[in-house]
């Protein structure tokens, strides 16, 4: 009798023992599971974050370069104009018709070609071409916009079924393509430019070439100009991915693939 209470008590002890050990190892797993889901969310709260603030620094540069492209378009072009416009004004003699009014004839042309730059750099600039027009139409018109510039000879083809995408994403892709040009008009020195669309079943090809000056890709390296750091930085924010080709004396050629997902 003595015995199996015995046997009794110590198969309680060790039963207890195991349930407080498997109790004891549930507690642990627990709060390790705790601990890697705070330190799991903690990693995608800065991720999240460094994300935000690539996103920012992009805007903030983007910014920047956007306001120094309106100051120089109104310095170079609106401002010259307006100054002339008030030289023949003040300058205007009555007595003499004919010169009075050649100059008010000017200052009428001088004005309009004014009016018509403030309209292009606003329809540059303006996003809601995008949202009303859709991507193709902004970029047919902003290549038409650069040839009325005389600056170079541009080749546009569009191949595939175009296949539209949101319109944050298709502004992005807009201003890839404008950022290429106006590195094209203030790098390049080129006299033939080609743009090429290509639509495939998964992803959007983009190619810019021009028979320009060109670059040594490797000596640029890491100090690459700010066009192309912020199209590098759009083309990652698409999950796509950029390529260079280019040599002195020989042009260049940018390919962009923008995955549709």
């Amino acid at each position: 009798m003595q015995k199996t209470s015995y046997d009794i008590i110590v198969f309680l002890i060790v039963v207890s023992a195991i349930i407080a050990c498997m109790v004891g190892f549930i507690v642990l797993m627990l709060v390790i599971y705790r601990r890697r889901q705070t330190r799991f969310q903690h990693y995608l709260e800065q991720i999240k974050l460094d994300h935000e603030r690539t996103i920012l620094s992009t805007q903030l540069e983007i910014q920047e370069q956007t306001f120094q492209h309106i100051s120089r378009e109104i310095h170079d072009n609106i401002s010259l104009s307006l100054t002339l416009v008030k030289l023949y004004l003040h300058t205007l003699d009555w007595n003499d018709k004919k010169i009075s009014g050649e100059k008010v004839e000017n200052s009428i042309g001088l004005l309009t070609k004014s009016i018509e730059g403030l309209s292009d750099i606003s329809k540059g600039l303006n996003a809601d071409i995008i949202i009303h027009q859709g991507l193709l139409k902004a970029v047919e018109e902003e290549i038409e916009r650069i040839r009325q510039t005389g600056l170079f000879t541009i080749t546009y083809e569009l191949t595939g079924a175009p296949i539209y995408m949101d319109n944050q994403k298709e502004l992005i892709i807009f201003r890839i393509v404008q950022e290429a040009f106006n590195n094209i008009i203030k790098h390049a020195g080129a006299g033939n430019t080609r743009l090429t669309l290509h639509y495939n079943i998964s992803k959007l090809v983009i190619i810019i070439s021009d028979d320009g000056k060109g670059f040594d890709i490797e000596l640029t390296g890491n100090n690459r100009q700010a066009g192309l750091k912020n199209m590098e930085t759009r083309i990652k924010i698409l999950k796509g991915n950029m390529h260079i080709d280019s040599r002195p004396g020989k042009g260049t050629v940018l390919s962009f693939n923008i995955p549709f997902e």
